[in-house]
């Protein structure tokens, strides 16, 4: 981490290294980001894949090089139809 003295000139206060969830001053605000990587899918627009081993309702895991957030059929997306929403 670096933190620089106050300059009004230069609105960067602090960097440092991001890790999940991004830290944040306030501590009632989550801040994250999406890096979506998407499974192949079945006929149901679940992954072909097996979700064992996911916390379905939380899975942030990335295993298998994609995460299925907060739903068990269209990755990330719970309850979405094939319209997209």
């Amino acid at each position: 981490m670096t933190t620089r003295p106050a300059n009004p000139d230069n609105p960067i206060v602090q960097i440092k290294a991001l890790g999940f969830p991004w830290e944040t001053m306030d501590p009632f605000l989550f801040c994250a980001y999406h890096d979506d990587a998407y499974p192949a899918a079945n006929a149901q627009m679940g992954p072909q894949a097996s979700l064992a081993g996911r916390a379905i309702g939380q899975d942030f895991s990335r295993k298998d090089g994609w995460s299925m957030y907060h739903g068990s059929t269209v990755p990330g997306f719970p309850g979405a139809s094939a319209s997209g929403l």
